[in-house]
C-alpha cells in the first residue's frame, strides 16, 4: 500500500510537471533551471566536466552529467554536501550510519557502486582521501577511503557538475562510476551569512549550523572568496534495551548477575543502557579560498584550498559492571565502575588542502600548470573506558581502591598526495562543422598513507574495551608514485554530430601499468531530439589505506584482526596482493526536448568491474561451541594469537577481515531527468524536476578461500560470506526516485521534495557472517521534504522546513531465540529493536530546522 501511494504521489508530480510545461511552452518563455544560480555573472549550465571543449552546455553534453546549484543547497536542511547530494541526485546514496571509527566518516556512492568508484575534483582538480578507512565487512559503504564531503564548506560552493559515466581515460584512476566536479563561487564582491538550527523529532541530533562567505578584489585585475563554515551536531539514540541485561519489555532478566543487574537498574540511562545505534557527535570547522589574479593580459595564476578540523565521538556497546573488576593487596573486592560504563571512539581530524597554478593563451594554445597538495590526519581515542588487563596488577598490588585510566591514544592515521599536473588545449578549424579540439596533458602523484601507533595501554592485552589501540606491528608509512599522461580529440565531422576520444596511460609504481580509451558521440537530429552513446574501459588502483591498514575490532563478544592484504601474515594464508580493478563501461541514451519548456533526458547504462576490491565476510578462526575445542581454520587462529590477541572465555568469536580483488561484478542501469517550468508572472513560477535511477548489481564470479582458511562443515568456503555479497547487490535500492516542486509567489518559495527508495535486503546472523535464511529488509518508502522560505528584504531570507516530515522510521533489526528461553537481535548486535543501520534514507526518523540568511 505504502509503494502505491508513494507511486501516485510520483506520478502525479510527472503529470503536473508535463501539464505545467505544456502551459509555459505556449508563453514561449525560456525555463529557469530547477537547480538555480551558481557564481554572480556566471551560467551553471556550462559545464566544464567530461569535456575538453569550451562553452558546452549541458543540455549540449555527449554524456550525462546533472547540474546541482544553489536552490537546491538553499532547501537542504543539513548543510553537508553529503547530504545535499542524496536529496538531489537519483544516482546517488548515502551512508546514515557505520560501525565503530567509520561512523566519525560518512560517504556517498554513485550507480550503488563502492564510493572509491567515484572521482572527486575541485575546481577540475584531483581532491585527496581521508585517512579514516570503513572496515567493517558486510558494509556497502566497507572499505571507504574516498574524499571527505563534509571537509567541503557548502556555502563556498557555486554549483556541483556530476558526470554519470566512466571517466578514468579523461582522469585517471576511480571515475568508474561517474566524477563530482565541485566549483568553487569566485565572487568579487558581497557575500552571505547563514545561520541554521534543527533536531531530529525526537528531540535528540541537535544541530548549529554558521558560514560567512565573502568576496573581494584583489587590486583591479584578481578576486579572493574567502568561506567560513562551523557546524555542531550532537548524539541521536535508536533502539530500546541491551538483550543481554533486559527482556524486550523492558524488565530485567533473571539469568544477569547480581552485579550486572545492580549496575544497569541504577546506571542514570536505565533501562536504556546501551547507545550505541545513532549519530556520533561532532564539531567541525571548515575555511575555504578562492583566488586569482591576472598577472599580464595572457598569463592568470589562480589559487584556492581549504582547512578543516573536526572532533567527534561516537558511542559504542555498553560494558556491564563485572567487565572490570579486581582486588586490593588486602583481597578486597574493588569494583571501579559499579553501574557499568559506556566507551567511545574518538577523533581529532585535520584535513588540509591547497591548489596552485598558472594559465593562460599562448598563440592560440591555451594551458593549464598546476600543483596540489592534500593530507588528511585522523587521531583516534578511545574515551571513558577501561583496560581491565592493565589496571588489574596495579590495583592488586595497592590497598585501597586505584582508579583506572579512562581515555587512550590509539593513534593516528595519516594520508597525503601530491601531484603536479600540466593540461594543453587548441582549437584547429579544418573545414569541421566546428573547430576541433585537440588536448593533451600529463600528471605526476605522489601517495603516502601511514598508520602511527597509539600509546602502550592501548593495545596491551586487546586494548581498551570497544577499540584496540595501533600496535607497532600496525605502523608504518607506505607510498607510491604515479605518472600519467593523455590525449583528447573532439570534433563536429558534420553539422549535429559530435565524437570525442580520450586515451590515457598511468604507470604506478606498486603495481604497473594501465591503458584506458574512451570514445562518445552525440547526434542532434534536431533542436527537439539527439542521441548519445559512449564506451570505454577504466580501473581504480587500490587505495594505500586498502592496501596497508591493519587494526583490532573489537566487540563484548567477539574480536576480529583487519590485516593489510599488502602483509606477510596475509601472504602467508594464502591470498595475494591487492591489484587494481578494471572496468568496461557502456552506456546510450537520448536528450528530448518536445517543447522549449520540457528537457527530457534517459540513459543506460553497463559496467563490468573485474577484480572488484571489496570487503572480505567475516573468516572465522575461533567459533566457541563449533566441534571439540571451536577451532574453525588454524590459521586464522594462529595468526590472531600471533598479534597478541587473548581468546578468553568471554568471546564467542575469532577472526579476521581483509580486503582483496574478490568478485567480477556488472551493473546494469538506466537514468533519466525530467525538468520544466511554469511561469505565470515574473514573481510566480514554478521550477519542476522528476528524476529517476534503477540499477542492479550481479555477481558473475567470487572468488574461492586458500585451503589454510577454508572450512565446508562450517560453511566458510568463499571469501564473500552472504551478508558481503548482499553488501554488493541489494543493500542499496535497485530504485530511487526524486520529485521537486520549488513555487515561487513573490517573497515567498516552497520547495516540496518527494523520494521514493526501493527496497533492500542484507543476510544476517549471529556470527556476523550471514549464513542462513535470516534477511533483514526495508520496504519500499515515500520520503517527503518541504522547505518553507520569505524573502524578508532584499538581503534577509527565513527558512523553516523539514526532511522525512512524515517521520518514517527505520525498519528494524528482528528477533532470535537465545536459547535460554528469551530472544536476541539477529544480526549478533546488542539492542533490541535496532534500526537497520543501511536504511537508504537514514536511521533518525524526521528532522525539522530553521535558518536565516543575510546577504550583503
Amino acid at each position: 500500500m505504502q509503494y502505491r501511494r508513494s507511486l501516485l504521489a510520483t506520478t502525479g508530480v510527472l503529470a503536473l510537471a508535463l501539464v505545467a510545461g505544456t502551459a509555459r511552452a505556449e508563453t514561449g518563455e525560456t525555463p529557469t533551471p530547477a537547480t538555480g544560480t551558481a557564481t554572480p555573472g556566471a551560467d551553471p549550465q556550462i559545464i566544464v566536466t567530461g569535456t575538453r571543449t569550451t562553452g558546452t552546455r549541458a543540455a549540449d553534453s555527449s554524456a550525462p552529467i546533472q547540474i546541482v546549484g544553489q536552490s537546491a543547497f538553499q532547501n537542504v536542511g543539513q548543510q553537508d554536501l553529503r547530504q545535499v547530494l542524496a536529496q538531489s541526485l537519483p544516482s546517488l546514496n548515502f551512508q546514515s550510519f557505520g560501525g565503530d571509527a567509520a561512523n566519525l566518516t560518512l560517504t556517498a556512492a554513485l550507480r550503488g557502486i563502492s564510493p572509491n568508484d567515484t572521482l572527486v575534483l575541485i575546481n577540475g582538480k584531483r581532491r585527496h582521501f581521508t585517512a579514516n578507512l570503513a572496515v567493517l565487512g558486510g558494509s556497502p559503504y566497507s572499505g571507504s577511503a574516498t574524499t571527505d564531503l563534509s571537509f567541503v564548506p557548502t556555502s563556498s560552493i557555486g554549483h556541483v557538475e556530476v558526470l554519470q559515466d566512466g571517466a578514468a581515460a579523461q582522469y585517471g584512476s576511480d571515475a568508474i562510476a561517474g566524477v563530482v566536479n565541485i566549483i568553487l563561487k569566485n565572487a568579487d564582491h558581497g557575500g552571505s551569512l547563514s545561520v541554521t538550527g534543527g533536531q531530529y523529532y525526537n528531540g535528540d541530533g541537535k544541530t548549529f549550523e554558521a558560514a560567512l562567505n565573502t568576496g573581494f578584489k584583489l587590486g583591479d585585475r584578481g578576486f579572493a572568496n574567502v568561506t567560513a563554515e562551523y557546524r555542531f551536531h550532537d548524539y541521536s539514540r535508536r533502539g530500546t534495551y541491551d538483550h543481554r541485561y533486559f527482556n524486550t519489555d523492558g524488565s530485567l532478566k533473571s539469568s544477569a548477575s547480581a552485579r550486572d543487574a545492580a549496575g544497569v537498574l541504577n546506571n542514570s540511562s536505565t533501562p536504556y543502557v546501551n547507545t550505541i545505534s545513532g549519530d556520533s557527535h561532532y564539531s567541525l570547522f571548515n575555511v575555504a579560498l578562492n583566488a586569482g589574479y591576472a598577472l599580464t593580459d595572457g598569463i592568470d595564476a589562480y589559487a584556492f584550498g581549504s582547512y578543516g578540523n573536526r572532533v567527534a565521538s561516537s558511542n559504542e556497546n555498553y560494558r556491564p559492571a563485572s567487565r572490570v573488576v579486581g582486588t586490593d593487596a588486602t583481597g578486597v573486592t574493588i569494583v571501579p565502575f559499579p553501574t557499568g560504563f559506556t566507551p567511545r571512539i574518538g577523533l581529532r581530524e585535520q584535513d588540509f588542502s591547497l591548489t596552485a597554478g598558472l594559465k593562460g593563451d599562448l598563440a592560440g594554445w591555451k594551458w593549464d600548470a598546476s600543483g596540489t597538495y592534500g593530507r588528511d590526519a585522523a587521531a583516534l581515542y578511545t574515551l571513558d573506558s577501561a583496560n581491565a588487563a592493565a589496571w588489574l596488577p596495579i590495583q592488586k598490588a595497592t590497598t585501597g581502591a586505584v582508579a583506572p585510566q579512562r581515555n587512550f591514544y590509539d593513534g593516528t592515521l595519516t594520508n597525503s598526495e601530491w601531484s603536479v599536473d600540466l593540461d594543453v588545449t587548441r582549437d584547429f578549424d579544418i573545414g569541421l562543422a566546428k573547430p576541433l579540439t585537440f588536448a593533451f596533458g600529463g600528471q605526476y602523484r605522489y601517495d603516502s598513507y601511514g598508520i602511527k601507533a597509539g600509546e602502550p595501554a592501548s593495545t596491551y592485552a586487546g586494548g581498551a574495551a570497544s577499540y584496540a589501540g595501533f600496535s607497532d606491528t600496525d605502523a608504518g608509512v607506505n607510498g607510491r608514485k604515479a605518472y600519467a599522461a593523455y590525449i583528447d580529440v573532439a570534433a563536429d565531422p558534420v553539422a549535429g554530430l559530435h565524437v570525442d576520444l580520450a586515451g590515457r596511460f598511468e604507470h604506478y609504481s606498486d603495481f604497473g601499468d594501465e591503458w584506458t580509451g574512451k570514445v562518445n558521440a552525440r547526434y542532434d537530429f534536431s533542436p527537439a531530439f539527439a542521441l548519445r552513446g559512449t564506451v570505454s574501459n577504466g580501473f581504480r588502483a587500490p587505495t594505500l589505506a586498502e592496501e596497508y591498514y591493519s587494526s583490532t575490532n573489537v566487540s563484548p563478544n567477539s574480536t576480529y584482526a583487519q590485516l593489510p592484504p599488502n602483509s606477510r601474515a596475509v601472504a602467508a594464508l594464502g591470498f595475494g596482493a591487492l591489484k587494481p580493478e578494471k572496468s568496461t563501461n557502456f552506456s546510450v541514451g537520448f536528450v528530448a526536448h518536445p517543447t522549449h519548456a520540457i528537457q527530457l533526458t534517459v540513459d543506460a547504462y553497463q559496467i563490468r568491474i573485474r577484480d572488484r576490491i571489496v570487503a572480505s565476510g567475516a573468516l572465522v578462526g575461533y567459533s566457541k561451541g563449533w566441534g571439540t575445542d571451536g577451532i574453525v581454520s588454524q590459521a586464522i587462529y594462529d595468526t590472531i594469537l600471533a598479534r597478541g590477541i587473548q581468546s578468553g572465555e568471554n568471546l564467542s568469536y575469532l577472526g579476521i577481515n581483509i580486503f582483496a580483488n574478490g568478485a567480477d561484478t556488472r551493473t546494469r542501469g538506466i537514468e533519466a531527468t525530467l525538468t520544466t517550468s511554469t511561469r505565470f508572472s515574473a514573481s510566480d513560477h514554478v521550477d519542476w524536476s522528476l528524476g529517476f535511477n534503477y540499477n542492479q548489481t550481479t555477481i558473475q564470479r567470487t572468488y574461492g578461500l586458500p585451503a589454510a582458511v577454508y572450512n565446508a562443515a562450517f560453511n566458510q568456503t568463499t571469501l564473500l560470506s552472504p551478508n558481503a555479497i548482499d553488501a554488493l547487490t541489494s543493500a542499496t535500492p535497485k530504485v530511487k526516485v526524486i520529485g521537486n516542486a520549488l513555487i515561487t509567489h513573490n517573497n515567498l518559495s516552497l520547495n516540496l521534495r518527494g523520494t521514493i527508495y526501493g527496497r533492500t535486503s542484507q543476510h544476517i546472523s549471529l556470527d556476523g557472517t550471514g549464513t542462513g535464511d535470516l534477511i533483514n529488509r526495508t520496504p519500499t518508502a515515500f520520503i517527503a521534504d518541504v522547505d518553507l522560505g520569505w524573502k524578508v528584504t532584499r538581503a534577509v531570507r527565513l527558512d523553516v522546513g523539514a526532511n522525512n516530515v512524515f517521520n518514517r522510521k527505520a525498519s528494524t533489526v528482528a528477533n532470535v531465540s537465545d536459547g535460554a528461553g528469551g530472544v536476541t537481535p539477529a544480526d549478533g548486535s546488542n539492542v533490541y529493536a535496532r534500526p537497520i543501520s543501511n536504511t537508504p534514507w537514514g536511521i533518525n526518523g524526521g528532522y525539522y530546522y530553521a535558518r536565516a540568511t543575510f546577504l550583503f
